[in-house]
């Protein structure tokens, strides 16, 4: 059994990735490119493989790493998905999962950082955000190991039973009305390809060229989506991606306005935003540095300076005399002796004194 595991850079992927294989890890590199491909056995279940996609935050072929996770995906359909977001920023990671979703493969949502989030006493409904989104949806936490046995458990069973998403329309208006439209065009090709008709529908409609190629749509049929398109971005107002991309965010927010309670600001945060608003300020950015600058030119010369002079000096005299007291007891030779004492303690403290008057 093969489990993807997808998310947004800085979501803790990597993290979770290692905590589920431990060292049972070999890396490669994905077919035709030079992106590394991690795959590991997960501790505890040897026929459970997950692969470690890269870090995106969309399927659109944009970037190296989009087209690889989204090749992998379309063409090595993995048994199940395990799409983690950072349960902090979590309006941001869900654009990607609207898309995961829309592949209808058997997918499993794991809320990492949700130990931050409770914290700063934040929630969220996993019942209701289960049911928005049409898949399981587990809170865990990477770093701590917490909630990392379900979240195997729910992919497992999701990937066996083939547990599709129960819901993968988000839209409404002018672009249900294109993408319901488009969908009904290309659902032969999307047969034949094998590729989920939704999801290759809102591709087109966002003007997806690999998409469009692939498909091997005739003229008629790319006209005939062309003008319904042309027809939602008069109606809207607005281009065909910044209408997807609308359609994505009004539904995130609707989701997060139900399911989420806000966390509130940590007392370290808060801090380290007073300060920044002061050192980043374009008037008292540079009156904070110079005045930063003095206080350490005045802590190092006036006063944590001259002690530690004052120490040093007294170190190295009592270094001295306990050594000239040494060579004497000893009976060395007089001119090593004086080489010694008149010339390497000496040279020593030259050089301090020439070190401390740079500084």
């Amino acid at each position: 059994m093969i489990i993807a595991l997808a998310g947004n850079q800085n979501s803790g992927k990597t993290t979770l990735f290692n905590q589920l294989t431990g060292s049972n890890q070999h890396v490669g590199n994905f077919p035709g490119v030079t992106v590394d491909q991690i795959i590991g056995n997960v501790i505890g279940h040897n026929d459970v493989s997950i692969v470690d996609l890269p870090g995106i935050y969309s399927l659109s072929p944009y970037t190296s790493e989009e087209i690889v996770t989204r090749d992998f995906l379309l063409k090595h359909k993995p048994d199940g998905i395990i799409n983690i977001v950072d349960a902090t920023n979590i309006e941001r990671n869900l654009y990607l999962t609207l898309q995961l979703v829309e592949l209808q493969i058997p997918m499993v949502l794991a809320l990492n950082m949700m130990d931050e989030v409770q914290a700063n006493n934040g929630s969220i409904d996993i019942k209701l955000m289960r049911e928005a989104l049409g898949i399981p949806v587990v809170p865990i936490s990477a770093v701590k190991k917490k909630g990392l046995s379900e979240l195997v458990d729910q992919a497992k069973d999701a990937a066996q039973n083939r547990k599709k998403p129960e819901r993968i329309d988000f839209c409404s208006g002018a672009v249900h009305r294109t993408i319901h439209a488009v969908s009904h065009i290309i659902e032969d090709h999307t047969q034949r390809q094998g590729v989920p008709a939704r999801f290759a529908a809102t591709k087109l409609v966002e003007g997806d060229e690999p998409m469009l190629k692939s498909l091997q749509l005739t003229d008629n049929e790319i006209d005939m989506i062309e003008h319904a398109v042309k027809e939602m971005e008069t109606e809207m107002n607005t281009d065909r991606e910044a209408a997807l991309a609308d359609m994505r965010y009004q539904f995130i927010e609707d989701v997060c306005k139900n399911c989420v309670t806000k966390a509130k600001e940590s007392r370290e945060y808060r801090r380290s935003a007073r300060f920044d608003s002061i050192l980043t300020h374009k008037v008292w950015a540079l009156p904070a540095f110079l005045g930063i600058m003095f206080f350490v030119f005045w802590l190092t010369f006036g006063v944590i300076g001259s002690k530690l002079s004052e120490l040093l000096v007294l170190g190295i005299d009592s270094l001295g005399d306990l050594a000239d007291k040494a060579l004497a007891a000893y009976g060395l030779n007089p001119v090593v002796h004086s080489l010694i004492i008149d010339g390497v303690f000496a040279e020593l403290w030259g050089r301090f004194l020439a070190l401390y008057l740079l500084l």
